[in-house]
């Protein structure tokens, strides 16, 4: 790219021994090629002999005193132009000398004579083996001595021209000299034009011109324009001078605020360290200017002052910060689904659903983290899965708990013109975490709240938004942080109080709680291993029988998880130590019938099923949240005049429902068995379920009310060791209902042997594993009557 335009100059020149020129051959005229350099006519130009083809030019031009044709050639990187490399206007020149300068190299000083244009190529005779051309002289007009306008461009162009070269006065001395001493107008305009760097288009259209005073307004208009760049220019170097010298300043006093502060306070420099560290963080750009800002601050404040303690704990948090940095993640994914099965025994839904999240981010790790919510009662191990999550991928865990939190500031953290003020806790988590993307539980996020310092579940809407969480914006450190690369697991125990756009923007994973059988193996493989480590045993000193466990389950808690079952199973250990330390008799193997001695009375009595031939008694399935139960209805008629009903054993709306819905479509069948329906007139029904202390309530008891009804109505009983669990309908179709497994399991303990079910509740019978079912039988129905076929005794 050619430089920005300016003048240059040539100084005196010898021109004695010169050898006079002949008349200028134009049929066959010798060329000399510039390279982006216009030469105009009567303007004496020093030529540079770079080229062998130029040298034989110059050397036997001047010889001989032939004149040559001097163009600009069209690229300036052809080292052998042709004619048709060249611009079609030049001028005639004669070689007038030619010397050797110190460095070595040779400068012809040519003088520029006529305008001529080529017209086609010469013979190169007149100087052997060199470019020539054919060329014709173009006349140019002068204007008139009386042209005032022309006078007043002239005056300008060399106001300009001085202005411009007077800004570098010691280069442009002999410039300077010439044009003070030029007296044709003509003359001056074309030294200026030859010398002055223009673009090269810019110096042949000015060449072309043939009035002269159309040349005087081109090169006006082109030198207003150098005046403007070269005045620009001046301007940013005296701003650059003036910014150096304010540099320099600064720098000299901050070397001797240096220099105090080393004499007063030592020489510890907390600035530079926190610079240190920062340097070798991945921070992002607008963080970094962010940082190098408040370290200026930090520099200039006193260190004795309060305001210096909060600046440097400020600046030690986004230093603490793990930016850019990521844990090496785990790629093997058949060793992930082995640390979440060696941790958690059961549960095989939740895993095969947890395992299909991890499959998902194993196979495109720099894809957006989901947002996993774990919902189940307390003790069904939520905050362990969590743990779990985060060894099967590898990645680094920290847990934040959000139960009984009020203020969003806890969320988004504190301003730092707060006394106290401090990150909030996602950005603690992360610090603590020492990495980018680590697993973040998110404990009790169902047990938040709201008051006059905000809502905390509302400042999590952003954390949890795939779309917001790239910048999130913690008020403590005031810049964003990149929070899509954490998997956020939270735990809930219901979804009721949780808003609902925080529910939307999560995963949910339910956790229903665990079987009896399941507790048991829990039991073996961690919870009495882990005791035992606690008190000092080795992880399998104590004996537990699965009976003995089984005692404990059924008979000192009633629970979903296995919480209760770890403090009764301590308690018993504690039990085993204080009679080892007060030297009386013990053994590490606790027996079911020794259960009592060390837990007491038992607290809840399991519900075994009763045989009896009573009518009106059938046997439903339920479920709790501490698992299944069967659960027996009592149904019996007595005399009253008009149609009554009388429901007992504190049931909920729906089941109150329920007994009227069995109610209706037991007296549209009773044809059918032999009741008149007048019969219903004297009759009053009374419905009652036991354990009247325990709510009960759902829909699945609708067809053992039925059952229930119908066999207190027409005197049959119920066939023994039958359950049954469905919802009814009015027309008598029997629909699904859910807690099969819990169901199917109490019925089993409780030694129920032939299970009622819907049609439809086929296919959660293939989901259970088949040693669950063993010595159990299943009759499916669609209708209320397929009911009664199976279970009135005939």
């Amino acid at each position: 790219m050619k430089e920005e335009p300016k003048i240059v100059s040539i100084g005196p020149i010898d021109l004695t021994n010169s050898v006079p020129a002949q008349e200028p051959n134009l049929d066959d005229l010798p060329v000399v090629s510039l390279r982006e350099t216009v030469l105009f006519p009567g303007v004496t130009f020093p030529i540079d002999i770079t080229r062998d083809s130029t040298a034989a030019t110059i050397n036997e031009a001047s010889a001989k005193g032939i004149p040559i044709g001097v163009f600009c050639q069209i690229d300036p990187n052809d080292n052998n132009p042709t004619v048709s490399g060249l611009h079609k206007y030049g001028v005639v020149a004669v070689v007038v000398k030619v010397f050797e300068l110190p460095d070595g190299s040779k400068v012809a000083v040519c003088v520029g004579q006529e305008k001529i244009v080529i017209t086609g190529e010469g013979a190169g005779s007149t100087i052997s083996g060199t470019l020539s051309v054919k060329a014709k002289p173009v006349k140019e007009t002068n204007p008139r001595v009386t042209d005032k306008e022309f006078a007043v461009m002239v005056a300008q162009i060399r106001d300009i021209t001085m202005n411009i070269i007077k800004q570098d006065q010691e280069q442009h001395r002999d410039m300077i000299f010439n044009l003070e001493n030029v007296d044709s107008p003509t003359v001056m305009i074309n030294i200026i034009a030859t010398h002055s760097t223009f673009p090269v288009d810019d110096e042949i259209a000015m060449l072309r011109k043939a009035r002269v005073k159309d040349r005087a307004v081109y090169l006006l208009t082109l030198l207003s324009q150098s005046e403007q760049i070269a005045e620009l220019k001046a301007e940013i170097m005296r701003k650059t001078r003036r910014n150096l010298e304010d540099h320099q300043r600064n720098m000299i006093l901050q070397h001797q605020f240096d220099a105090l502060r080393e004499e007063l306070y030592g020489d510890e420099n907390d600035a530079e360290e926190l610079s240190a560290k920062a340097e070798e963080l991945d921070m992002p750009e607008d963080v970094k200017k962010r940082f190098d800002k408040e370290v200026e601050k930090l520099r200039r404040l006193n260190p004795q002052s309060p305001d210096y303690s909060v600046q440097y704990s400020y600046l030690q948090t986004l230093t603490e910060l793990p930016w850019g940095k990521k844990s090496n993640l785990n790629t093997d994914f058949s060793k992930a689904e082995e640390v979440l099965n060696a941790d958690h025994y059961g549960l095989e839904k939740v895993k095969e659903r947890i395992l299909e999240q991890l499959a998902v981010m194993m196979n495109n790790p720099n894809g957006r983290s989901p947002i996993v919510c774990l919902v189940g009662a307390p003790g069904v191990g939520k905050t362990s899965l969590g743990q779990s999550i985060a060894r099967a991928l590898g990645r680094d865990y920290q847990r934040v708990s959000l139960g009984g939190l009020h203020d969003e500031a806890e969320i988004r953290g504190h301003r730092r013109t707060y006394l106290g003020a401090m990150p909030g806790r996602i950005i603690d988590a992360i610090r603590r975490a020492g990495s980018s993307n680590p697993v973040l539980l998110l404990d009790e996020i169902d047990k938040t709240g709201s008051d006059y310092k905000g809502d905390p579940s509302a400042a999590l809407l952003e954390v949890l938004d795939p779309e917001q969480n790239v910048h999130f914006h913690d008020n403590y450190i005031d810049v964003d942080y990149d929070l899509s690369q954490v998997l956020f697991i939270a735990t809930a125990n219901t979804l009721q109080t949780i808003p609902q756009p925080l529910v939307d923007r999560m995963e949910i994973i339910d956790i229903s709680g665990y079987l009896l059988e399941e507790k048991v193996e829990i039991a073996r493989r961690h919870l009495i291993p882990r005791i035992a480590l606690q008190n000092g045993f080795e992880a399998d000193y104590f004996d537990f029988p699965p009976e003995t466990i089984t005692k404990i389950v059924e008979s000192y808690t009633s629970e979903s998880g296995v919480r209760q079952l770890e403090k009764m199973l301590a308690k018993v250990v504690r039990q085993i130590i204080l009679r080892k330390m007060r030297g009386q008799d013990f053994s590490a193997t606790v027996a079911p019938d020794g259960v009592q001695e060390y837990l007491g009375v038992e607290r809840y009595t399991p519900e075994r099923y009763e045989v009896t031939n009573i009518p009106g008694v059938a046997v439903g399935l339920a479920w709790t949240q501490a698992g299944g139960e069967i659960l027996f209805i009592e149904s019996g008629f007595t005399q009253g005049k008009g149609e009554k009903l009388t429901i007992t054993g504190n049931l909920g709306d729906v089941m109150k429902e329920s007994a009227v819905i069995a109610m209706q479509v037991v007296k549209a069948r009773a044809a059918k068995y032999g009741v008149e329906p007048e019969w219903f007139d004297t009759r009053q029904l009374h419905i009652h379920v036991p354990e009247g202390a325990i709510p009960k309530d759902g829909p699945s008891a609708g067809i053992t009310m039925c059952t229930s009804i119908l066999s207190a109505m027409t005197g049959k009983p119920v066939r023994s060791r039958l359950a049954m669990t469905g919802e009814i309908t009015l027309r008598g179709k029997v629909l699904p209902v859910g807690g099969i497994k819990e169901k199917i399991l109490a019925a089993k303990r409780a030694g129920i042997t032939d299970i009622v079910l819907c049609e439809n509740n086929r296919k959660d019978i293939s989901e259970i594993r088949p040693i669950y079912l063993e010595g159990l039988t299943f009759r499916y129905v669609t209708t209320i009557d397929d009911v009664f076929d199976i279970a009135l005794e005939k």
